[in-house]
This record gives C-alpha cells, structure tokens and sequence, in this order.
C-alpha cells in the first residue's frame, strides 16, 4: 500500500484508536512536592505474604494535577544520598487512580507499592527497597517528590467504550487496572459496564489479593465485569489445585473465548517480566489459528514447538499485534 494512500492511517477491525497524551510534564530536573493524602494495606489480611500499601497522594496546586490518564505512571525521587554520594534516580509507579483521581478533581494521584524486603546471596546481608521501603513508611501529611506523568501506549483507547477488555495481572500489576475499570464505569454511566471486563489476576496466596474487596463488590454491581483469581502457592475451596494466570486462562476458556474471538476485544498484561510469555503460550494453544493472528504473529519456525518458545523469542518470533498491551517490570 502506498503511503499517500489516505485509507493508510485507517485501523484494521477491531485495531483500537489510541488517544495523544501528555507526558514529562513535571520533569526530573524540575520536580513537584506532593502530600500524602491517605496510606493503607491494600490486601485483605495481616497474614499477607507480602506488604502492600495504597498511596494517595495530593498533588493539587501544582503541574501535575489533573495531567495523566489511567495507565500511565509517575515518577518518585527517595531522599538522601546513595552509596556513591549523588541523589537516587527516580522510580517509577503505576498509576492505580482514574483520569480525574481519586476524588473526581484530579488532585489526588493514587499507586499501590511493594515492601521489597530481599537478602543479599553473597554477603547475606538484607537488601531494603530504597524506594519502596520510603513510600510504605511515609505517613498523612509528609511531603514526597514527583514527576511525570510517563507513558502513552498502556492506555485505554480514545473511545474506549467501543471495545471489551481482558485484562490479566500478577501483584501490584494490578494498579493500572483498578484505574482503567473505574474510568470505564464512569464512562458507562449506566447501572451496567458498556464494555464487557475481564480480570484475570495472579499472587502467590489467597492473602496477597490487592483491592480484593473492591473488585468482588463490582461482580455483583456489574454484570459485565468478572473477576479469576489464580493463586499459585496453594490450594483453596474455589480453587482445587495451584495456578498461575495462564492456567486461569485454560480453566476459564469456556468463559472467555467469546470475548477472545470478538474483534472489539482488546488485551492488556500487566506484572513481573516473563508472565507475559506463559500467557502467550496459552494464547497460542487455546485460540484457533485463523483467530490467534487477531493477537499474535508467530514466526512458523517455532509454531509447533509452542511449549519450548522462550522469552528472548519477544519480539522477533513472537510479535504481538496492536491489540495486545504489555507492561510489565
């Protein structure tokens, strides 16, 4: 096809219309000071495996408020020195709020973190997460640094009523989610979700659900959300054996495979790097071959070794199309 050709910039079926949106706003070199509005364990339970706060944080008065669009992240910079003498980088964080925060006035940006509490294989000695031990202690009222907002590609579609959503996470991978549903419910305004939604998230123990609450009252709220838990590390009532996102993914075909088949659907993947790839295996297993293209362009030297594919074979023999998203860390 010529590139003067106008029907060039036309998407194919079921290809989604991304919106332009605005990045780098508050620059390193320039950051804001935000207040931490709220803090609290987002997981059900003490007896979590893990440690995980939801962060809220008022940036209002400044040139972040009212910037970003769910799915995007923010940049925060820990105070002090590193072992070196010069100031730590900035981290980055997956915004868990919708486009107009949390309290509809896009002053309150919202992230879900991670305790990262890990040992030293050769010293022994225990490594603290220098960002994430700092956000987890912060209390109401202290002061934290900012930027952002960072990314364009992990977002909802310009019109994104105009498509149905799986989406699959694993841990904190679950805060551009709880956004993006949000945005998509106020978008709704109806009794009911207009998009069919899928979730799909993965954790180690029953535990470790983030926002789990939440994401149960919306089951019974709408019937066009649903909600598949794998939980890896051990066994419950509604769950007989050990999973991970993909064998959700198996188990639950016989309810997803007609929003899979669907061109409106679109896929979103989201949590620690190599998830993706398990979930490209299944993809490829459970999806016929004329509707797996819709998501995944597989090199045919590798199409019938599906069980043998590797990480490294993404992107070169494992393209996924533009209705597949990916963020994963």
């Amino acid at each position: 096809m010529s590139t003067s050709d106008p029907s060039a910039s036309i998407p194919l079926i079921g290809e989604p219309v991304m919106p332009v949106v605005d990045q780098h706003i508050v620059k390193p070199d320039q950051p804001i000071v935000g207040k931490v509005h709220a803090t609290r364990l987002c997981t059900d339970s003490r007896k979590a495996s893990g440690f995980v706060r939801h962060i809220e944080i008022d940036v209002s008065n400044t040139p972040l408020a009212g910037t970003w669009i769910s799915g995007q992240s923010f940049g925060v910079i820990p105070p002090g020195l590193t072992e070196h003498g010069v100031s730590h980088k900035l981290r980055l964080y997956s915004i868990a709020a919708p486009s107009d925060g949390e309290t509809g006035d896009g002053n309150i940006i919202t992230t879900c973190v991670k305790r990262v509490l890990d040992e030293d294989w050769d010293s022994h000695k225990l490594l603290n997460g220098v960002c994430s031990n700092y956000m987890c202690d912060l209390n109401v009222g202290d002061e934290i640094t900012l930027t952002g907002p960072v990314g364009k590609r992990f977002v909802l579609p310009k019109n994104p009523l105009d498509h149905d959503y799986v989406f699959i996470a694993t841990g904190t991978g679950i805060a551009p989610f709880r956004g993006m549903i949000m945005d998509l419910i106020q978008a709704s305004g109806t009794h009911d979700l207009s998009s069919k939604v899928a979730l799909l998230m993965g954790v180690p123990y029953e535990t470790d659900l983030l926002y789990h609450d939440t994401l149960l009252h919306w089951t019974k709220q709408f019937e066009n959300f649903t909600y598949h838990t794998a939980i890896s590390r051990h066994t419950t009532p509604d769950q007989p054996k050990k999973m991970y996102v993909q064998d959700r993914l198996v188990d639950d075909f016989h309810l997803l495979s007609p929003m899979l088949i669907n061109k409106r659907t679109l896929i979103y993947i989201c949590g620690m790097a190599g998830m993706e790839l398990g979930v490209f295996q299944t993809l490829a297993k459970l999806l016929p071959p004329d509707q797996l293209p819709q998501f995944l362009k597989i090199d045919p030297e590798i199409a019938s070794d599906i069980d043998h594919w590797e990480r490294k074979m993404i992107p070169k023999k494992i393209k996924k199309s533009k209705r597949v998203f990916l963020e994963v860390y």
